[in-house]
C-alpha cells in the first residue's frame, strides 16, 4: 500500500520563486501518480492548492506562517500535529529544515550546498541558520533529496552524508507554461519592457553574488560597446542583496541599455525567454539550474557555466563560459555575432528540455518516500 505522504509547503514564498515552482510542479506530478497526499501550507495559498491537487487534504496553518521565524517554530511543534491529525505516513520537506523531534520517517529536498564552499556569495543574514539546518538534515532525516548528482556529490564531500540515503531527483518543467513561444507572445514582452521589437540579452533570477550578474553586465558592456545596435540587457527577477551590482551599472555606457522590469507573470516567460538573442546566466553555483532548463524549454539560445549540476541539465545544448567577465563578454559577443548558432543551440536546447518532467521527478520521490517508510527505525 502507498504510503500517504505529508508535504510542508508553509515555506513556499508569496512570489512561488525557484522554490514554488518545484513544489507546485512535484504536488501535481504526484496527484497525477496516484498518489496519497495531503499539503500544508500558508492560508494564502489553501485555496490554491485545493485547486492543484483536488481531492487531497489540505491543511492550512495559523496566519502568522507568512513571518519566517514564526513558521520555522510552527515547523518544529505544529507540523508533526498535522501529520498526526492527517495520518500520514511519511512527512517531506522542501527545503533543509526539519522537526527534530518528528516520530515519523522524514524526506528533506536539499537544493544546494553552495553556501558551504562559498559562504560570501550567499545571504549573510540566512547563512548561519541555513547551514545549520543542512547539517541537522544531512543527520537526522531519513531520506535525502538532492535535484542533481553534482549536489549529491557535494552533500557527501562537505558533510559526510550517507550516499546510500540520498536519492536523486532532477527537477521538471511545466512544458504547457514553458513552451517555444509564438510572435504575439514575443512582441507582447518586447512591448510590455518598451523595446519595441529591439534585441536584447535577458537574465531571470535573484541579484545576489553567486548568481554572478556584476560580471555579466562586464561582459555585456565588453560585448556590445563598439555595436551599432547594441542588444539591451534585461535583468528581470527580484532585487536581491548583491551590492556589486550597482557598481558595475555605473560603469555602463550611455548608449546601452539596461532594463529592470522586477517580477514578470510566468505567462510573459515563454515570449521573455524565446524573444531573446540569448539568456544569459553565468553563474558562480547552483543544486540544479532550473531557469536554464526554463529558457530551454522556451526554445532559447542559453550561455551558462560548467559549475556544479548546470552541464547535467545543459548537456551540449547549451553554450559555457567561464565567470569572469573577459571570458562572458567573449562568449557572447560570439553568439551575438552568429544567428546559425544561436538557432542550433536553440533547436537543441529545446529537444533536451523535453527529457525533463515532473513526473519522472515525482516517481524519484515516490521511490524516495517509500524507502524512507521502509527504514527501520
Amino acid at each position: 500500500m502507498a504510503p500517504r505522504i505529508l508535504l510542508d509547503a508553509t515555506a513556499v514564498p508569496a512570489d512561488r520563486g525557484g522554490l514554488g515552482r518545484y513544489v507546485d510542479g512535484l504536488l501535481v506530478a504526484l496527484h497525477k501518480l496516484g498518489a496519497d497526499l495531503a499539503v500544508a501550507c500558508q492560508r494564502a495559498d489553501e485555496e490554491r492548492y485545493q485547486g492543484l491537487i483536488p481531492g487531497a487534504r489540505v491543511v492550512a496553518g495559523p496566519a502568522t506562517l507568512s513571518h519566517r521565524a514564526t513558521r520555522l517554530a510552527w515547523e518544529q511543534s505544529g507540523l508533526p500535529r498535522v501529520a498526526e491529525r492527517v495520518e500520514a505516513d511519511v512527512i517531506h520537506l522542501p527545503t533543509y529544515t526539519m522537526p527534530v523531534s518528528a516520530v515519523l520517517p522524514t524526506v528533506v529536498t536539499i537544493h544546494d550546498v553552495t553556501l558551504f564552499a562559498e559562504p560570501e556569495v550567499h545571504d549573510p543574514v540566512r547563512t548561519s541558520y541555513i547551514k545549520s539546518a543542512t547539517r541537522t538534515a544531512a543527520r537526522r532525516a531519513t531520506r535525502l533529496i538532492a535535484p542533481s548528482r553534482a549536489t549529491r556529490d557535494e552533500l557527501v564531500r562537505v558533510l559526510s552524508a550517507d550516499p546510500g540515503h540520498i536519492d536523486v531527483a532532477y527537477h521538471g518543467v511545466d512544458h504547457e507554461v514553458f513552451h517555444r513561444p509564438s510572435e504575439a507572445e514575443i512582441k507582447h514582452v518586447s512591448d510590455r519592457l518598451g523595446l519595441h521589437g529591439r534585441p536584447y540579452v535577458a537574465y531571470l533570477g535573484a541579484l545576489e553574488p553567486r548568481k554572478n550578474v556584476p560580471n555579466l553586465i562586464r561582459g555585456w558592456v565588453q560585448s556590445c560597446k563598439d555595436r551599432p545596435d547594441p542588444p539591451a540587457l534585461v535583468l528581470a527577477g527580484s532585487g536581491g542583496w548583491d551590492d556589486e551590482v550597482d557598481a558595475a551599472l555605473a560603469t555602463v555606457p550611455l548608449e546601452l541599455r539596461v532594463l529592470r522590469p522586477g517580477y514578470l507573470p510566468w505567462s510573459a516567460l515563454p515570449g521573455f525567454f524565446g524573444g531573446a538573442l540569448v539568456v544569459a546566466l553565468p553563474s558562480r553555483g547552483e543544486g540544479f539550474g532550473l531557469p536554464v532548463l526554463e529558457a530551454m524549454s522556451c526554445g532559447a539560445p542559453v550561455l551558462t557555466t560548467r559549475r556544479g549540476p548546470l552541464p547535467e541539465v545543459g548537456g551540449d545544448a547549451v553554450a559555457y563560459t567561464e565567470t569572469e567577465p573577459a571570458e562572458i563578454g567573449t562568449a557572447l559577443g560570439g553568439l551575438i555575432d552568429d544567428p546559425s548558432r544561436r538557432a542550433e543551440l536553440a533547436d537543441a536546447a529545446h529537444a533536451r528540455a523535453q527529457q525533463f518532467s515532473w513526473s519522472a521527478s515525482a516517481k524519484e520521490h515516490m521511490a524516495s518516500y517509500q524507502r524512507a517508510v521502509d527504514t527501520p527505525r
